[in-house]
């Protein structure tokens, strides 16, 4: 059987990766500090996690390229696995960004492929996305910008 697959170019580009930290404050001196990103503040802060960085649960750089770097406080954090091999200890999911007249013929590919579906497909003010694990049983989310006719839903504040 043959299998169905997104056409290349239709992913148009990284849009941001979320890891959980266990110290924000350090995390935030780490990527910011040492590493130079850009912290969003302010009116740069996406709407829909204004509330977690006021209540000091999330923090977000925006990298050089434009993705964007968001760190979710996570106090209970395990530490890394003693296993060098068990590699996603740290992060919580990638995002790809998809035009969206794009994003339900995507949905349907995954569906075909018989891919393994965490939950979605989501909508909310920041658009409309999927989240599915890779092989490896990493999670990965394709989105993509809102429209006018989405209408947001409750969504998990550890899912934006």
């Amino acid at each position: 059987m043959a299998m169905t697959q997104l056409s290349s170019g239709v992913l148009r580009s990284f849009h941001h990766f979320a890891l959980n930290v266990a110290d924000l404050q350090t995390s935030r001196q780490f990527y910011g500090g040492l590493l130079g990103l850009q912290e969003l503040r302010g009116a740069a802060v996406p709407p829909t996690l204004t509330a977690l960085v006021e209540a000091g649960r999330v923090t977000s750089f925006r990298l050089p390229d434009g993705a964007v770097l968001d760190l979710f406080h996570e106090p209970e954090l395990a530490p890394p696995a003693a296993n060098p091999r068990q590699q996603f200890t740290r992060a919580s999911h990638l995002a790809f960004d998809i035009a969206p007249e794009q994003f339900d013929p995507a949905v349907a590919v995954l569906q075909a492929n018989g891919v393994e579906i965490d939950h979605g497909p989501v909508r909310r003010p920041t658009g409309r996305g999927i989240y599915f694990y890779d092989p490896d049983g990493f999670l990965l989310e394709i989105r993509c910008d809102p429209q006018p006719e989405d209408q947001p839903e409750d969504q998990p504040e550890d899912q934006l």
